[in-house]
């Protein structure tokens, strides 16, 4: 089976994604938050059906999108399928980390996101590396 076609899987059977990254209007004027690749995403994701739970210990307690923003993907009392990252690169491996701990099925990295370290730690554990 193909990269796409195993990420076309993931998709078709996962229903939960925390989104690690995703910022709230807080630091900017709030007509900048829609340009935000993670809240684009996170927007697009909802439009197709997904819960999407926002992580990012700066905006906690706020909403984006409708959902309250998290702390720490620990804080997601509902079983998590992905966990879609929006920091970078260096973060990933403590996230990585984290995911496992949730028991997260999927560990993706956007666009320009790349960590070898966070990708030996989810592939150890057999969670599905994006």
């Amino acid at each position: 089976m193909s990269e796409d076609q195993l990420i076309k899987k993931t998709l078709e059977t996962s229903k939960t994604i925390a989104m690690v990254g995703v910022s709230s209007v807080k630091k900017e004027i709030s007509t900048n938050i829609r340009r935000r690749p993670s809240t684009i995403v996170m927007k697009y994701m909802q439009e197709f059906g997904y819960k999407v739970i926002p992580v990012n210990p700066f905006s906690a307690g706020e909403k984006v999108h409708g959902e309250i923003v998290v702390a720490k993907l620990n804080d997601i009392k509902i079983p998590v399928d992905i966990v879609d990252v929006f920091r970078p690169s260096k973060e990933a491996p403590a996230v990585a980390e984290e995911a496992i701990k949730i028991g997260a099925k999927v560990f993706w990295l956007q666009y320009g996101i790349e960590n070898d370290e966070a990708k030996e730690i989810v592939e150890s554990k057999n969670i599905f590396y994006v």
